[in-house]
């Protein structure tokens, strides 16, 4: 019986994680690109977070990282996402994508619980 509760608990925690966060098409792209330059295996998934600090009073975090406990998890277009549970609230509904114009290139957060965004980007005000 507990295991049947363990499943239907993580399977929650699974479907909320594809609520909290998506990534574009060329999000995804570069993603898988420097999954492979960097030689990771399957258990590395994308870690997407917030910590304090930054001109607004987050900043937004993404790194390769193996799962950890109190970690949403989700599979998008066959990339796991990570997201511990103390930036889960910050992230929901947030969509990265990857954007190269003339001046610059790198990911961009689109994150609708952001009340204020600092002009560099990786930080902003819930």
């Amino acid at each position: 019986m507990s295991e049947q509760i363990e499943s239907v608990e993580q399977n929650t925690k699974t479907e909320s994680a594809t609520l909290a966060i998506s990534l574009t098409p060329k999000a995804l792209e570069t993603v898988r690109k420097m999954h492979v330059k960097e030689g990771l295996g399957p258990e590395q998934g994308l870690r997407i977070g917030v910590v304090g600090g930054g001109c607004s009073g987050f900043q937004y975090t993404l790194n390769f990282d193996l799962q950890k406990e109190g970690d949403t998890v989700t599979e998008i277009d066959g990339i796991k996402v990570l997201v511990d549970e103390l930036s889960f609230p910050y992230m929901a509904g947030t969509t990265l994508d990857f954007v190269e114009g003339l001046h610059n290139a790198g990911f961009r957060f689109n994150n609708p619980r952001a009340g204020r965004v600092c002009g560099c980007g990786s930080s902003f005000s819930a």
